[in-house]
């Protein structure tokens, strides 16, 4: 995902990274921080789509998951991984998600799926007081064609910073779906807005 709009000044570096074999040691316990992490940053709108949050920890969870699955040791391999991931994390005025589109059956996603086209440019997040911000998706590549969605997207949603004031302040925040095929909004409980406001500098 390329963000030129927001400088990210939390990127995360090579000589941040664990290397496979420090890895191995502290996973146990860094994926349960990164697991329970994660947990409260997901929302569910509705029952199929699912958005979770990314920040620093996420990012970097999943960088050393992805070199410890596909052995990576080789420096180019690991410069890879950041690339793909450091675009995920917030710059600071903004929330950054993966989007899910999630059904138990194959067949029926798969209909979903070719319902839903656009779905991604009609999912919003709202802060108490402020119009609806709808996400800007996929910058990195095109992940619909002309007969379907994807059912992975990755999304931003950038906030002024009267919205960044606002939830700092401590009012409420509503995210949601409009789409023609698929309508829905859920109030963000606090723990998680909280979380998330942890993204604005």
């Amino acid at each position: 995902m390329n963000n030129q709009a927001i400088t990210n000044m939390n990127k995360i570096t090579r000589d941040s990274l664990m290397t496979l074999e420090a890895y191995a040691k502290a996973r146990p316990e860094f994926r349960t921080k990164a697991i329970a992490h994660k947990k409260l940053r997901t929302v569910h709108i509705g029952d199929h789509v699912t958005l979770f949050f990314e920040d620093e920890l996420t990012c970097r969870y999943q960088i050393q998951e992805m070199l410890r699955i596909e052995k990576t040791f080789e420096e180019q391999g690991i410069l890879d991984e950041l690339e793909a991931y450091n675009p995920l994390i917030p710059g600071g005025r903004d929330f950054r998600a993966t989007m899910m589109i999630e059904y138990g059956d194959e067949a029926e996603r798969r209909i979903a799926l070719t319902k839903f086209k656009g779905i991604e440019r009609k999912t919003w997040v709202q802060v108490e007081g402020a119009k609806k911000v709808y996400a800007i998706a996929d910058e990195d590549l095109e992940r619909e064609n002309e007969t379907k969605t994807s059912a992975v997207h990755f999304m931003r949603f950038p906030l002024t910073e009267e919205m960044a004031a606002a939830l700092k302040y401590g009012v409420t925040l509503q995210m949601g779906v409009d789409h023609p095929q698929y309508t829905a909004a859920v109030d963000v409980n606090a723990e998680t807005r909280n979380a998330l406001v942890k993204d604005l500098k």
